[in-house]
């Protein structure tokens, strides 16, 4: 049997982290048995659609590295591949009408106002649940062809059993009973004519021949009706792999005001596609070897769906910064420097190396909005305390610094190489002389041109950047604050 996988997201906005590791597990499972990735937009909720957002999805999925061999756009014999479209051609009408004809479903005429008065408060909460009765089950044939003649709006609802218990099995979870008398009468036709999402994709699923079913562990409660259309209709039954929660640090479920649970949110963020994909992969698995730095090649050979965990996977904001970085610090220059190029220029509007600029700060950053803070000075000398030429290692008070700075001017004066090996020979024969250690001439100068405690390079990287006049204005500054100070 060919293993065939599907993703089948509804147009409604940003893709959640959530879905797109659905879409990440349903990849790797098919990509590592050869089999089929299919696309489906499920855009049956009218009402929820939002505009852009299929682009949106085929723009997550291009840049995930996620490409699938049947979508709206890759007719594989089996479209269309958006349940609109679908619905145009009476599909889903058509099964549930066979469902009617064979008992396991029924026509409903219950006004929204009947509906409003079955709802009840779930104990111990101000939850209200609406479990509907069963009223329009039992209208005779007559009753219901005079009422569909009449025009009355309608729904066609699943007529699931009220006693006993339905079970089945998810590779993740194992064995679940389900009490019948929790399962719903779930609307399957809604009064518009579209199907629900509940019975849409379980048409698809079977017309499509998926093989394995990826999704959200929330479904878990919905599995049991789900297979009671397939065994109506004598259909078999894919195997379920129902994924873990995604909680975030403090173990709440990862929700749109984290300001990190879209991919979109997370690539405007500055992280990379392939980290964050990476990521994704071991929110709920990890291989055997522990191995976390992984391409997409390396987690198609190394995935096995049977290893997920049934437990919480946490959203470890600082890890994946970690993995960004990591991610960061491989990549090709040219490649780091096309994409780090607008955030300096964010920044930096003088004349300056902005390629060595880019090259001081790749193996420092996780993410590329790291850059603005590394590199602002580059553009202005911030304001800053002369404390921070004190420095216990290098040997460093307010009256040395102050002293190696004045010394230390007319060399810089004097300097015509403003290479960065010149400058350092330079200052190392200076502190020879005046029998110094280098840092404690380095320290002075890298805060008096930086004006900052930590920055991308040492002070005669910095010097070259900035060049001779810049720097010297710039050491002129830190001695006049200085000798104020004192």
């Amino acid at each position: 049997m060919k293993v065939r996988t599907r993703f089948a997201p509804s147009p409604t906005g940003r893709m959640h982290v959530g879905n797109l590791r659905t879409a990440l597990y349903a990849y790797l499972i098919t990509r590592h048995a050869g089999g089929d990735y299919i696309l489906r937009i499920e855009d049956t909720d009218q009402e929820r659609e939002m505009e852009g957002a299929v682009d949106i999805i085929n723009r997550t999925l291009e840049k995930a590295g996620l490409q699938y061999d049947e979508g709206p756009d890759k007719d594989g014999g089996l479209g269309p591949y958006v349940q609109s479209e679908r619905v145009k051609s009476g599909i889903y009408m058509k099964y549930a009408r066979e469902l009617v004809d064979k008992g396991e479903a029924y026509y409903c005429f219950c006004t929204p106002e009947r509906l409003a008065g079955l709802k009840t408060k779930v104990d111990g909460t101000d939850k209200e649940i609406s479990v509907y009765d069963k009223h329009c089950l039992g209208l005779s044939e007559a009753e219901v062809a005079e009422k569909l003649a009449s025009g009355i709006p309608y729904v066609i609802r699943q007529n699931n059993p009220s006693e006993g218990t339905t079970s089945f099995h998810d590779d993740i979870y194992g064995d679940i009973s389900v009490d019948n008398a929790e399962l719903d009468d779930m609307i399957l036709i809604k009064s518009d004519g579209f199907p629900t999402y509940n019975f849409a994709n379980v048409v698809d699923d079977h017309l499509m021949g998926i093989t394995h079913v990826v999704r959200g562990n929330e479904y878990l409660s919905s599995s049991p009706k789900y297979n009671r259309l397939y065994e109506a209709f004598g259909w078999d039954i894919p195997e379920y792999i129902h994924c873990p929660l995604i909680t975030d640090e403090e173990h709440k479920k990862l929700s749109k005001r984290s300001g990190h649970s879209s991919f979109e949110d997370l690539l405007e963020q500055g992280f990379l596609p392939e980290a964050i994909v990476n990521f994704v992969a071991l929110l709920g698995w990890s291989p055997d070897d522990n191995q976390e730095i992984m391409s997409l090649e390396e987690l198609i050979r190394k995935f096995d769906y049977h290893k997920i965990n049934k437990s919480p996977a946490v959203f470890d904001y600082g890890k994946l910064k970690w993995m960004n970085g990591e991610y960061i610090k491989k990549m090709p220059f040219e490649d780091f420097y096309s994409m780090a190029l607008p955030y300096i220029k964010e920044v930096i509007n003088k004349d300056l190396d902005l390629k060595k600029i880019a090259g001081m700060v790749q193996s420092r950053i996780e993410v590329f909005t790291d850059i603005r803070d590394h590199i602002d000075f580059f553009e202005t000398l911030p304001e800053y305390d002369t404390e921070m030429y004190v420095h216990k290692k290098m040997k460093t008070t307010k009256e040395s610094s102050l002293e190696a700075l004045e010394k230390i001017l007319p060399l810089l004066k004097e300097q015509n190489d403003w290479s960065n090996d010149a400058l350092y020979e330079a200052f190392k024969g200076f502190a020879e002389k005046e029998g110094l250690k280098n840092g404690q001439i380095l320290w002075p100068l890298r805060t008096a041109v930086s004006g900052k405690q930590m920055t991308p390079g040492g002070a005669t990287e910095l010097m070259e950047i900035f060049g001779k006049e810049e720097s010297i204005a710039r050491v002129e500054k830190g001695v006049e604050m200085l000798k104020s100070d004192l």
